[in-house]
């Protein structure tokens, strides 16, 4: 983590609707900010969590989120340039049988 700058003071309140930003730690809810900026932020945001968790830490959050939406998940293969299949919600989306398709 990149020490010399707060991202808590950069986040969007309207992200975070349901927690209190001023009790939020950056370290212990690293998993939250990386989930929310990514389905809700811009790439101005992305690119500042980034540089302040680090590629491999977020890397690390997003392969092991059970749910990111389509089109979030296509945008992270192809930032990382990293297949679905390292994805845990790929993997459990792979794994629920599907009765009826319309």
């Amino acid at each position: 983590m990149n020490s010399k700058n707060n991202i808590i003071a950069r986040l969007k309140p309207r992200y975070f609707w349901d927690v209190d930003l001023s009790g939020l730690n950056e370290a212990s809810a690293s998993r939250l900010i990386i989930e929310r900026i990514f389905s809700l932020g811009d790439i101005r945001e992305i690119n500042d969590v980034i540089n302040f968790y680090g590629e491999k830490k977020v890397m690390g959050v997003l392969c092991n989120l059970t749910y990111i939406d389509p089109k979030t998940f296509n945008f992270i293969t192809k930032l990382f340039n990293k297949p679905g299949e390292e994805f845990r919600c790929y993997q459990i989306k792979q794994s629920k049988p599907r009765y009826w398709s319309s």
